[in-house]
């Protein structure tokens, strides 16, 4: 389709397809244009948010994460108190706050603290 045909399909005129072209590329359109332009070719704008890996993983490295923040403080609380947990205890303790993390709700998850 050329820039005209287009044009004449959006209604505008052929001088504004080549300015949403260029604020498509740089971020600048509204999903209101995209979804014009869309229209006019016959095709159907869809927006997604496509994870970059699986979703199961993604829990996990947060429940880690956030496992890890918390063992970190009480290991440290406990050498200071000259009662230091072993590394194996340490890796143990670990998982068992991922899996805890895990099957209760997951809404705290996200939380910062």
């Amino acid at each position: 389709m050329t820039t005209r045909q287009l044009a004449n399909r959006m209604g505008v005129s052929p001088s504004r397809i080549p300015v949403i072209e260029k604020a498509e590329a740089t971020g600048a359109t509204t999903f209101k244009t995209l979804r014009e332009a869309a229209e006019a070719m016959n095709c159907t704008l869809v927006y997604a948010f496509v994870p970059t890996k699986p979703l199961d993983d993604i829990l996990h490295d947060q429940a880690a994460r956030k496992a890890g923040m918390e063992l970190s403080r009480l290991d440290h609380t406990m050498r200071l108190e000259n009662q230091a947990m072993v590394k194996g205890d340490l890796a143990d303790e670990r998982q068992r706050m991922i899996d805890d993390l895990l099957s209760g709700a997951l809404r705290g998850l996200w939380d910062d603290e």
